[in-house]
């Protein structure tokens, strides 16, 4: 259990970290650019949802270690787990969408339950950086 503390802890930080780097990269990159300003927001929301998707990978990769390496719980639902289940694991549960057809087992729950939080800020971060760049960017035609 210690170990997977540690596990749960250091993806919170890793993810935190990748996405204040993300909104970082995005807003130099568009903030010296001359454009048009709607492809602007547009790279602000593909960015972000890149972001997203990288966040869950790292999570996907955390079940993985904690499923595997940690043996601290495993997965109901599925007999025999691929890279893609935990990806979707790790979608449902950072979205906090909660399908509940593969669902952990044991200490897994823990992970589960501080990753739909983390999602959740994290979410909630991407959503207030949209909307500045929408005030910023999204003018009359």
């Amino acid at each position: 259990m210690p170990l997977l503390i540690i596990l749960v802890c250091a993806l919170v930080l890793i993810t935190v970290l990748a996405h204040y780097e993300c909104l970082r990269l995005i807003s130099h990159f568009i903030s010296g650019r001359d454009g048009v300003p709607r492809h602007k927001l547009l790279f602000v929301i593909f960015g972000a949802l890149a972001a997203h998707i990288f966040e869950i990978a790292i999570y996907a990769a955390g079940y993985w270690l904690a499923d595997s390496g940690l043996h601290a719980g495993n997965f109901s639902g599925i007999h025999i787990l691929h890279a893609a289940d935990y990806f979707y694991f790790s979608a449902e549960a950072y979205t906090s969408l909660g399908v509940g057809n593969l669902y952990p087992v044991g200490n897994l729950r823990l992970l589960a339950g501080l990753e739909t939080l983390n999602g959740l800020l994290l979410i909630g971060w991407s959503t207030s950086y949209t909307f500045l760049a929408m005030t910023r960017f999204w003018g009359p035609s």
